[in-house]
């Protein structure tokens, strides 16, 4: 618009030069010593705008001639700041998208050659970041002091350094150092949305309630914050601070400063129960609960509701049993409705409502219960299978396999072994088994039975006559201790070597030898045997 107007202006100013001009036909004479120049007005008028044009051409060439250095400088300028943002742009795409390895490198690049502090402030702090998410740790801290260093004293970069910082010493669990890198911002009266939520968020975790619960309030004001974790957080912190001051008495103050909505909230509500009931204001405890299990059902402040003394439970059971109108299934209302029963010792409604809890949801506290009231009703066997139930349903109790006994052991071999009668056959070697031409067959060993093994402390008390019943004074051995050394048995003793009667052994006529068997030592002293063959 501006080119048009300023064309049309010109168009009128030589069409109205050239009507004056016309119509003034008049000389222009010029005296320059020694010259005298004569001339029309119309051709002086045309060499004066012809000087002006040339005159402001040639200024402006030589003002483009002299302005060249200026203009490289700027085109070099133009040509960094193009590969700085090409390299700030590649290197968030590469963060953005996690290859933190590719980011750090062209952010690292980026950082060196860039000559603008802002954004070699931005160069470090990304480039950290891509550091952390890599868990180069050691590396980032570096990247972050070279940000803070080259922050300055700008508050902008200084506020955005700190903010990164904190942010990222989060993540890695240090929420003292967070804290300490967050402290001048908030001593400086910092109230960014951000720089409160890493407080917050430091302050959680140290679990600083008094700021956590400050700091709640105030983003949930700002709507900073999402209403159920913001409800979360205050009702912890306050419930927190509740119980601290209430050694002190200092827990009505607080009480007082909480709004009437954060008094609904179950941690709260169970903390300011507790401090009235400690202070001997039962009515007012129950107000509180009520209060709060009208707006949310929940089984703990129920749980807490049944917990009161014998003068209360009148008032309670009522309206505990309007809320069973509402929720006539619920399980831990009518256990709750048990406990206050048991308290006001009616004993048949809280069988009646233990019982009915249990038909919906086996749960150790009401076989507890249960266990209990069958205990004041003298029912021992119904206690104890409740006692059993509720210790059954609270933990995961293993499965016992079933009980076995040891196997027999081989007592071939064993120079004491027990007959088919009950006695001990006393020095037979191995040999004499094997030969059975001097000697008859014995007949083969009893094995004993589980049952028969000594599984009773008693039969081991007697020392006396088990050193005699292995050991009899009168046997003989055979090649000497030896054998009986060399034998090891880990075997249970048969309790049948216990309780029967030391054998005592009587002469036998001498055995005569087969002419076939082989010639084998006869042994000094031999085993007398019996007609029959038994020992």
């Amino acid at each position: 618009m501006r080119t048009w107007f300023w064309t049309l202006l010109l168009a009128v100013i030589a069409v109205a030069l050239a009507v004056v001009l016309r119509s003034h036909s008049g000389n222009v004479l010029l005296l320059v010593w020694p010259w005298r120049i004569s001339m029309s007005l119309t051709l002086a008028v045309l060499l004066i705008v012809a000087a002006f044009v040339v005159l402001y051409v040639g200024l402006r060439l030589l003002a483009w001639l002299l302005a060249i250095p200026d203009r490289v400088r700027a085109w070099r300028g133009k040509r960094a700041q193009a590969r700085d943002h090409e390299l700030l742009e590649r290197g968030w795409i590469g963060l953005l998208e996690g290859r933190y390895s590719h980011a750090e490198k062209d952010l690292t690049k980026l950082l060196e050659q860039t000559k603008v502090q802002t954004r070699r402030v931005l160069a470090a702090l990304s480039a950290a970041r891509a550091a952390h998410g890599l868990g180069e740790f050691d590396r980032r801290d570096r990247l972050l002091a070279t940000a803070q260093e080259q922050a300055g004293t700008d508050p902008g970069l200084v506020e955005a350094t700190a903010t990164v910082s904190a942010d990222m010493l989060l993540d890695q669990g240090r929420a003292e150092r967070a804290l300490a890198v967050l402290a001048p911002l908030a001593d400086g009266g910092a109230r960014h949305l951000h720089t409160m939520r890493l407080l917050l968020r430091a302050h959680t975790a140290l679990h600083h309630d008094e700021q956590v619960f400050t700091l709640a309030r105030g983003l949930l004001r700002r709507n900073a914050l999402a209403r159920t974790e913001g409800d979360h957080l205050i009702d912890v912190a306050g419930a927190a601070r509740l119980r601290a001051a209430a050694a002190n008495d200092g827990w009505r103050a607080i009480w007082k400063d909480l709004k009437a909505e954060e008094r609904l909230l179950p941690e709260i509500a169970l903390a300011g129960a507790a401090s009235f009931e400690a202070a001997g204001e039962a009515n007012e405890a129950a107000k509180v609960l009520e209060a709060a299990i009208a707006v949310k059902f929940n089984p703990a402040l129920v749980a807490a509701y049944a917990r009161c003394d014998a003068e209360q439970v009148s008032r309670r059971l009522a309206k505990a049993e309007t809320w069973l109108q509402q929720r006539p299934t619920d399980p831990d209302l009518l256990t709750a409705l048990g406990m206050l029963c048991l308290n006001g010792q009616l004993w048949g409604q809280a069988e009646r409502y233990l019982l009915r809890s249990l038909s919906r949801r086996s749960d150790a506290q009401t076989h507890a219960l249960l266990g209990s009231l069958y205990d004041r009703l003298d029912r021992p066997a119904d206690a104890v299978r409740h006692w059993r139930l509720a210790t059954a349903a609270s933990m995961a109790l293993p499965v016992l396999a079933a009980d076995a006994a040891l196997p027999a052991a081989d007592t071939g071999s064993d120079p004491y072994r027990l007959d088919a009668e009950g006695g001990y056959a006393v020095g037979l070697s191995d040999i004499d088994a094997d030969i059975g031409g001097d000697y008859p067959a014995l007949p083969p060993a009893v094995a004993a039975s589980a049952s028969d093994y000594v599984l009773d402390p008693d039969a081991r008390a007697n020392k006396e006559q088990q050193a005699r019943a292995l050991a009899p004074e009168d046997a003989p051995v055979v090649g000497g201790t030896s054998d009986i050394d060399e034998y090891f048995d880990s075997a249970p003793i048969p309790a049948a070597a216990f309780d029967s009667p030391v054998p005592t052994y009587s002469p036998a006529p001498p055995a005569t030898p087969k002419p076939a068997a082989p010639a084998v030592p006869a042994p000094t002293t031999k085993p007398p045997f019996k007609d029959d063959g038994s020992l």
